[in-house]
């Protein structure tokens, strides 16, 4: 039985200026390419959180710990690395496509959408 979560907003966090910009490009482009959807109503709300790379570049996350705390834990985790290329391994081919998307592969049932929302500026 699904049990919808009670209303979980996070505070949201105060970008740094310089990373502002970035950020709302990014945005853009997940709402270009319609891997995210403008929403008005929402009942959990998370923030988004921008991580400094060694190489000078910007990683931009959802800090989903406050929905993770209320989300039963899977019985079935995913695979362990190694496990994952020992099966691969005597293959012929194997691809690594659609490098962009990453994380946004995972797909994600209509009823629980409501979940993955996020604030910013």
């Amino acid at each position: 039985m699904d049990t919808i979560l009670p209303p979980a907003h996070q505070t949201k966090y105060i970008l740094n200026p310089n990373y502002a910009t970035i950020v709302k490009q990014y945005i853009d482009k997940l709402l270009t390419t319609r891997f995210i959807k403008s929403i008005e109503e929402v009942t959990l709300l998370s923030s988004i959180v921008v991580v400094p790379k060694k190489n000078g570049k910007l990683k931009i996350y959802i800090d989903f710990r406050k929905l993770n705390a209320d989300t039963k834990k899977d019985p079935y985790p995913l695979p362990f690395t190694n496990e994952v290329l020992n099966t691969i391994a005597m293959s012929k081919v194997y691809s690594f496509l659609n490098r962009y998307s990453r994380y946004h592969q995972i797909s994600i049932a209509p009823k629980d959408k409501y979940k993955t929302t996020f604030v910013t500026d």
